[in-house]
Formats: C-alpha cells, sequence, structure tokens
C-alpha cells in the first residue's frame, strides 16, 4: 500500500499555534533542514510566501517534499530538541559546528595526597574537584604548570606515587613537595590543595592576604624556612596575576563570542573568562556555509549548539545583535538568569574587540590554507587529467605498510577530499597470515578487505584516486586486486621514494600505460601527494608502535611460568605498565593478589634478567 501524497495546504491549515520543531524533508527522504518555532503555524507558513528572502532560502523550499512536526512544551524544550537534531542529521541547510570532542577540565583527584591533572570527559564525580571548562588543552597544562610553581601539587600518576622511594625530578626544581616520600605532611598538603582550588576559583586577594598572614606567623615564630616557603608562593602567585593581562577585577564567568564571515566561510572565536581569569581563546569554523550566510546566523547557530551540552556563564559577551528570545532559553534551559550583552563597556569591551580581531586572523588563515590547498588539488587533477570542474569532490585514498622487522604489521587507509584530509574515514587494518616482512603481501591484503564490500554493493561511492605507497612491485598488487575485482575506473598510482627520501624526488607509476612521471620539488600537485603519503605512513606507524608495545608488553608476563590471563591483569592494573613493574621490588609484587612470593620472585627475576 503507497503512502498518501503530502497535501502542503492541508498540512498548513492544520498545524497548531504551538512551539515546537520542523523538519524540511527532500524527495529522497532526507532532512535537509530543521528549525525550532514559538508558533509552528506562522513559522513553516511563513516559508511558503511568494517571494523569499534569498537564493539560498528559494533553493531549500523548492527541494521540500513533506514537512514533520514535533510539538514541544515550551520554546526552549524546542531549542533542546532543534540542536540534538542538528547534531545527529547534519541537515545540508542548517549551519553546522561539528565538534566531537568535550571541553578539558582541570581535575583534582580525591586522594589522601590529591593529584592535579587534565580531564575531559563526565565530571559527575562529585568526590574529585573540577574547574573549566578551559578552551583547550593547552590553557589546562599551562593552568596545571602554575599551580605547580605556586602551591607544588603532584602530578604524577598513582601507580608512580605508590612506588617511590626518592623524590623525582620536581621536587628540587620547587615544583612538587614531594608527598610521595612523607617530606609533606597529610595536613600541611590538605592546606596547599585548599589554596589552589581557591585560586583556581578566583579568590585571588583573599588568598594573598591569607598567604601574608601565615608568612608573618611563622617569621614570628621563627620559623624563617617556612616562612620563605610561603614568601616564594606569594611572589610566584603575584607575578601569574601581573601576566594576567585581562584579568578582572571582578570574580565572574563571562564567555565573549565573536563571529565573522567572509569569502563564504565563518569563525567563531570564544574566549572563556572563569573567575575573573582569561583561560583562553578557542576558534571555530561552521560547516554548510555560502556566501549568503550572514554572521548573525552563523553567531545564533553557534550558541544554540554550543551550549546544548555546556555549562552557561552568567554573561555571554556577543559582537552582534541576536534574537531577544536567546536570553529568556538560555535562562530556562540554566536556570538562572543569563545576559546577553551586545554593548559592553570597559574591560569586557577590551575582550570583545580581542575575540573580533582573534576570529578575523583565524579566517584569515583558514582562507589563505583553503586557497592553497585548492590550488593543490587543481595542481594534480591537471597533472592527472582529471576532470577540472568536480576537484571538490575528488577523492583520495592512500595506503601504506609499516611493521618492525616483520613485527605488528599494520596497514593505513587515509582519505582526502573537499580540498583537507578527512581524518574521521582513516581506517587500519591488522595484517595477518602473511609472512614477516612481505609487503606486497599485506599490500594485497588490505586492499582488498577495503574494495570487496565497495564491489559487492552496487552504488558505493568509489575514490577517483588510489595512492599506493611503494614503486612498481606494490602497484602491480593494486592492479591485480582491481582487475580481480572488476574495478576499471580508479586510477591507480604507486609513489615510489627517491633518494635519501627526500619530498620532491619521488617517481609516480600508473597502471594504465603511461610513462612514469617525476614532477619536482617545486610541483604543487607532488606537494599534495607527498602530504598524503605522509599522513598514511604517520598514520600506520603510530598504530604498528602501538600494537608492537602492546604485544611485547604482554608476551613479556606470558613467558613467566604461573602467570595466566587474570594475575596479569591484576599485576599491569597494580602498576600500570611493565616498565613500572620492573621498578617494582619483590615485596611490592607479593602485595597483588594471587601473587605468592614465590611467583613474586620469578617475576622480579625475569623482568631484570
Amino acid at each position: 500500500m503507497s503512502e498518501p501524497v503530502f497535501d502542503l495546504k492541508t498540512f498548513l491549515a492544520g498545524l497548531p499555534h504551538l512551539p515546537g520543531v520542523y523538519r524540511h524533508i527532500d524527495a529522497e527522504d532526507r532532512v535537509i533542514y530543521v528549525g525550532k518555532a514559538r508558533d509552528l503555524k506562522k513559522r513553516v507558513s511563513s516559508y511558503f510566501q511568494k517571494t523569499q528572502s534569498s537564493p539560498r532560502l528559494a533553493r531549500m523550499v523548492s527541494m521540500i517534499a513533506r514537512i514533520e512536526i514535533t510539538v514541544t512544551r515550551s520554546e526552549a524544550e524546542a531549542l533542546i530538541l532543534e540542536n540534538n537534531l542538528i547534531k545527529s542529521l547534519a541537515p545540508r541547510y542548517n549551519i553546522l559546528f561539528r565538534d566531537d570532542k568535550s571541553y578539558p577540565f582541570l581535575k583534582i583527584t580525591a586522594h589522601d595526597y590529591p593529584r592535579v591533572a587534565y580531564f575531559r570527559g563526565n565530571t559527575t564525580d562529585n568526590r574529585a574537584q573540577y574547574f573549566g571548562p578551559y578552551p583547550s588543552a593547552w590553557a589546562v597544562k599551562d593552568t596545571i604548570g602554575i599551580v605547580q610553581k605556586v602551591f607544588r601539587l603532584r602530578t604524577c600518576q598513582d601507580t608512580v606515587f605508590r612506588n617511590r622511594s626518592r623524590p623525582c625530578l620536581l621536587h628540587p626544581i620547587g615544583r612538587c613537595s614531594a608527598p610521595c616520600v612523607g617530606l609533606i605532611s597529610q595536613t600541611d598538603y590538605a592546606s596547599d590543595v585548599a589554596r589552589t582550588s581557591h585560586f583556581l576559583k578566583g579568590e585571588t586577594q583573599q588568598l594573598l592576604d591569607e598567604m601574608q598572614i601565615r608568612m608573618h606567623t611563622f617569621a614570628d615564630n621563627l620559623q624563617f624556612e617556612q616562612a620563605a616557603i610561603v614568601r616564594n608562593q606569594i611572589g610566584a602567585l603575584s607575578k601569574v596575576l601581573h601576566q594576567q593581562s585581562m584579568e578582572s577585577l571582578k570574580e565572574e564567568d563571562v564567555d565573549v563570542i565573536a563571529a565573522v564571515v567572509s569569502a563564504g566561510r565563518a569563525c567563531v572565536n570564544l574566549a572563556m573568562i572563569r573567575a575573573g581569569r582569561h583561560l583562553g581563546d578557542k576558534a571555530v569554523f561552521p560547516h554548510h556555509i555560502d556566501a549568503e550566510t550572514t554572521a548573525t546566523e552563523v553567531l545564533e547557530a553557534f550558541i544554540s549548539q554550543h551550549y546544548l551540552e555546556q555549562a552557561i556563564p552568567s554573561t555571554i559577551v556577543v559582537n552582534l545583535p541576536v534574537d531577544e528570545t536567546f536570553e529568556l532559553l538560555l535562562s530556562q534551559q540554566a536556570g538562572k538568569t543569563i545576559k546577553l550583552l551586545r554593548k559592553p563597556q570597559e574591560l569586557r569591551r577590551q575582550w570583545l574587540v580581542q575575540a573580533e580581531k582573534n576570529a578575523q586572523l583565524a579566517l584569515g588563515r583558514l582562507l589563505a590554507e583553503r586557497g592553497t590547498a585548492v590550488d593543490r588539488t587543481i595542481a594534480l587533477a591537471t597533472v592527472l587529467g582529471l576532470n577540472l570542474e568536480e576537484t571538490d569532490q575528488l577523492r583520495i585514498e592512500c595506503f601504506d605498510i609499516s611493521h618492525t622487522m616483520g613485527e605488528a604489521t599494520q596497514a593505513s587507509c587515509v582519505v582526502y577530499q573537499h580540498h583537507t584530509m578527512q581524518s574521521k574515514e582513516y581506517r587500519r587494518y591488522n595484517i595477518t597470515n602473511i609472512t614477516g616482512g612481505d609487503d606486497y603481501a599485506a599490500m594485497r591484503q588490505v586492499l582488498t578487505r577495503r574494495y570487496e564490500k565497495l564491489a559487492n554493493n552496487p552504488g558505493t561511492f568509489w575514490p577517483d584516486v588510489v595512492l599506493i605507497d611503494g614503486g612498481k612491485g606494490q602497484l602491480e598488487q593494486a592492479r591485480q586486486v582491481f582487475a580481480d575485482l572488476g574495478v576499471e575506473d580508479v586510477l591507480l598510482i604507486g609513489v615510489a621514494k627517491g633518494e635519501g627520501r627526500k619530498v620532491g624526488l619521488e617517481t609516480l607509476f600508473f597502471c594504465d600505460g603511461r610513462d612514469p612521471l617525476e614532477l619536482g620539488a617545486s610541483s604543487a600537485a607532488l606537494m599534495l601527494i607527498a602530504q598524503i603519503r605522509d599522513e598514511a605512513h604517520r598514520f600506520a606507524i603510530t598504530g604498528m608502535r602501538a600494537k608492537r608495545a602492546k604485544a611485547r608488553e604482554h608476551s613479556t608476563l606470558d613467558e613467566i611460568e604461573g602467570i595466566g590471563p587474570k594475575k596479569r591483569k591484576r599485576l599491569l592494573a597494580r602498576f600500570g605498565g611493565i616498565k613500572q613493574l620492573a621498578n617494582a621490588s619483590i615485596d611490592d609484587i607479593v602485595q597483588v593478589e594471587g601473587i605468592s612470593r614465590t611467583l613474586a620472585e620469578s617475576i622480579y627475576h625475569s623482568l631484570h634478567r
């Protein structure tokens, strides 16, 4: 039974005057746009007026085959649903910010001697303290460096901490108080942890006052060594605060957001101020942008998508006017009053000017890099005789084999398309059942596994070019695989390294009767090939090293009589790795459940042969 034909007029007439989310769907049943509305009837009906506000909107409306709606209890709920759908469906006409990674935090653990660490993930563990989020990993690590200089908290892993017999090198240079060997009492260390927490919360003046009192108290009691330690902490902290050029007089949380658009691309720069300290900036570049997209549209899309899963500060400073409903919606979502400031004053204005400048600089770099990438793609298409009208869609897949004397052989496949490397499409393949070091067999296996599935699925998108890192021998393996699969319209190219493996001396080999080609170091086409080839090599060798390290770690313990999977797991969990286990004493090893002294001695001597 066929589905009923979608009747637009009847559908629009029956829409409710309620908040909700609507989805525009094309003739191929793909969602091309997701939107929210305070009043579904008014908003959806507005798309079908006689004149459209832009050619882009007109194109989208012309593609609509049917519409689906979901009624929600409030516009705030509609905002959340809208952005969940945008992230999951990635509709063609929605501005999309793709950031799969969560923002990082600084974490103070809940140990007897807490550790300060970089953390990315769920912050629901109430035992630990989390500070952030920070705009980048660098910002977290920079703050950890400050904490080490001023408060000398430990940063070492628990396995290292539990097994130290003397202080590490951080102690003599004043970066750790060495709680691992008892050079500081648990009470004094807890006081340093509390001061660190006050510093990270922005309570700097109270902290400095308290430290001044402690220093004078130590001096009055003739405890001059302790007084000198506190004096040095005050000096280090004062220096840090002086270096914070964007330090606020108020201990406030503020996000500063600036959006700019140029040449069909957009950039949003987010500056995070937490507890009055400027933690750093993050530039993000949305997808699905064209020449008709405005900076205001980009800014509104960022605000709605970014704060869907992030804590919302009390104040958000923006460089463009946004829909007045955003303030109300964000307040409802956060459960507190959120202010959106368009024209800030004094220090906040300085933050905004700097954020806008950073956005413009980041966008300028992106456009320059993209221009170079486009030029290289066109140069390669020209050299290879490909269709110059479809360089945006040109897809290149490159393969490399990596192993160490035949051990832990891995193959990599990297993808280049839309003038950039597509890291989400990278794949690694464990190569098995071949003679160690047989690169020809490894190449044949990975190509067969990669393309056999495509050959068995008609209509699957194939690459235009396949690069093989190697000369005529590897290329011949590729030719045989594609011949066996009956594939003829993919260009196969072998990339043979030149003398000294220097970039620019490579020779390209072909299967279609062309003569070998040496493009030279000045060729933009060869620069692109070298970039893709080097990325395939990097991806292969990192996977191979990880596989080799894992295999060696496990095999060392497996060779010891009496060690099975359970005991091996307990040992590695207790010490954190084979190196840490090798540094442990027999008495330490005996403490592991199921390990007798005889077995501990056997483990110790096996690891010290």
